[in-house]
């Protein structure tokens, strides 16, 4: 029998107040954990079951943590900096690895959180064991601009802001704006990852939906052709921007087999 999967769950402080961590960790462990950096509006909820299955077909344990602002983390006034992407890997990561004195770990990074892994392969270059980017941007694409244009629109729909409200509550609006605000800037539309990928040194494996309604298949190939370690790019078909709801087996078969 496999042995049971023990779920944890604390806050930790960060500059500018305390985030929310839930770890899943398996009964028997001797790899580097695997951390999760949520999307845009998301938190640690919002993966459901996917970091539980990630934990038991890893063999790793699993950490999450709501970013300062979203979900059960404390809420932020200012909007996130145009170079938010590099401080989450230079101030709040490093933060919260501290707080659980983790030395080495891989990391899963869905859409901006992919961006936040490459950044933080390339700073933590001696205890970053791998990276996962599913659905990360690589620099800001039209597709990308027009896809949260017209999210922005639709949020404006008091049921769908709902949908927000329950994973966000009180800081929804901040959690939008965040998003949107930042993103169609016109300080924010020359970011680029072109500068921090040739420091990734670990493996990396690249995740992107052949119908991802936030980039084309060019960010992924960007990241496979820049990062200077071993790089793959697995391109899921008929798919969208959320690969680990959209087709779960496929990404935890991707995950298991470039973990090992």
């Amino acid at each position: 029998m496999k042995p049971a999967t023990e779920i944890l769950e604390n806050f930790v402080n960060v500059p500018g107040g305390k985030v929310y961590v839930k770890r899943w960790k398996p009964g028997l462990v001797n790899k580097a954990p695997l951390i999760l950096l949520h999307d845009s509006l998301g938190c640690t909820e919002i993966w459901r079951d996917f970091p539980l299955r990630l934990c038991e077909v890893t063999g790793r344990e699993v950490i999450s943590y709501d970013r300062l602002g979203f979900g059960r983390s404390d809420k932020r006034n200012e909007l996130p900096s145009v170079r938010f992407v590099s401080e989450e890997a230079e101030i709040y990561l490093p933060a919260v690895l501290k707080a659980l004195d983790i030395k080495n770990f891989a990391l899963f990074g869905h859409s901006v959180g992919g961006a936040m892994a490459v950044v933080a392969a390339g700073t933590f270059k001696d205890s970053c064991t791998a990276i996962i980017t599913e659905s990360a941007q690589a620099f800001v694409e039209d597709r990308t601009r027009e896809g949260i244009s017209k999210a922005k629109i639709d949020f404006a729909d008091p049921k769908v802001f709902a949908k927000l409200e329950k994973y966000h509550g009180e800081k929804s609006k901040w959690v939008l704006e965040a998003w949107t605000e930042v993103w169609l800037s016109k300080d924010f539309a020359s970011w680029s990852l072109k500068n921090d990928l040739p420091k990734v040194q670990c493996p990396v494996l690249a995740i992107h939906g052949d119908k991802d309604e936030y980039g084309s298949v060019r960010f992924p190939e960007m990241i496979t052709e820049l990062a200077t370690g071993p790089a793959q790019k697995e391109i899921i078909n008929d798919c969208g921007h959320v690969p680990h709801r959209e087709k779960p087996d496929a990404i935890l078969n991707l995950a298991e087999m470039f973990l090992k």
